[in-house]
């Protein structure tokens, strides 16, 4: 992605709130956005907003010495999702199309995100998910490649969130399939410890991909997960940061599935802010 200003500002909202909320001192504060700003100024040739993300969130922890400043916010939503779990589960297996109805709770999924400001109920998103048409839909394909993978390899994003993916997986039931967390805490981004707490661990393999940056950055992650990465025959990858990560990036058959929340994400993909996506770009 080329550097755009409202990236800057989008993660100059985030950690505005983020200082807010921490017991630094206002010479902190400011030493912070200073450094901030030297670091997208310098990076802005070749602007990655899961890099400088990452780079961010590094320099956050260095200055209060917290490791995961949003750890409570992540068991409150991975809690009040596992809540609604019997539920969805319910109406998927009640289902004429349980796939589409779970791929379709997946998306909506996907509204559960720390780092974008936004202020819609979660149920609310749940249901326009189920009946609002998808803005790109390759799910067919992506139907029809799960029955021919030998091995799938699941991209997590969000807490909260991988509730509804271990619904969409336990409809897939492919006998090969991994799901990768991040490597270390990052936004509320899901860890080892978030998949264990949401129960994936016992429906698909869980292997953490060696980064904590909120994305997938091939050059930066483990060899244990470019193993996983390279043998896998389907790819399944949740989000905006992952998208961000890998689109145009690679070969490997992937399915970006995502709900579009911001209007530099809305004119790369040509579709509104707000809509749901099911996407490949090798397919048409």
């Amino acid at each position: 992605m080329q550097s755009d200003s409202r990236c800057f500002f989008c993660f100059a909202q985030a950690f505005a709130k983020l200082l807010d909320a921490s017991q630094l001192s206002r010479t902190q504060k400011l030493q912070f956005t200073e450094h901030m700003c030297r670091l997208y100024i310098e990076g802005a040739e070749n602007f990655s907003a899961p890099s400088f993300s990452k780079k961010l969130h590094e320099l956050l922890t260095n200055y209060t010495g917290i490791k995961d400043a949003y750890a409570q916010v992540k068991r409150e939503s991975n809690q009040n999702m596992l809540a609604l779990y019997p539920t969805y589960k319910a109406r998927v297996l009640q289902s004429d199309v349980p796939f589409d109805r779970a791929l379709r709770l997946a998306l909506a999924g996907n509204f559960i995100d720390f780092a974008v400001h936004h202020s819609t109920n979660i149920d609310s998103v749940l249901d326009r998910a189920q009946n609002q048409p998808l803005a790109i839909d390759h799910s067919q394909a992506l139907k029809a490649d799960l029955k021919k993978a030998k091995h799938v390899l699941y991209l997590g994003d969000n807490c909260g969130e991988i509730v509804l993916d271990r619904i969409f997986i336990e409809t897939i039931m492919h006998p090969n399939l991994t799901f990768v967390v991040r490597g270390a805490p990052v936004i509320n981004d899901a860890t080892l410890e978030d998949a264990q707490m949401t129960g994936l661990d016992h429906v698909a393999d869980v292997i953490d991909n060696g980064d904590n940056a909120p994305s997938t950055l091939l050059a930066h992650c483990s060899e244990t997960f470019k193993h996983h990465f390279e043998q896998a025959d389907v790819i399944l990858s949740k989000g905006q940061g992952n998208l961000e990560g890998l689109l145009g990036k690679t070969n490997k058959n992937i399915y970006f599935l995502l709900m579009v929340k911001c209007p530099v994400m809305s004119e790369l993909l040509h579709v509104p802010v707000g809509s749901f996506v099911v996407f490949n770009e090798h397919k048409k």
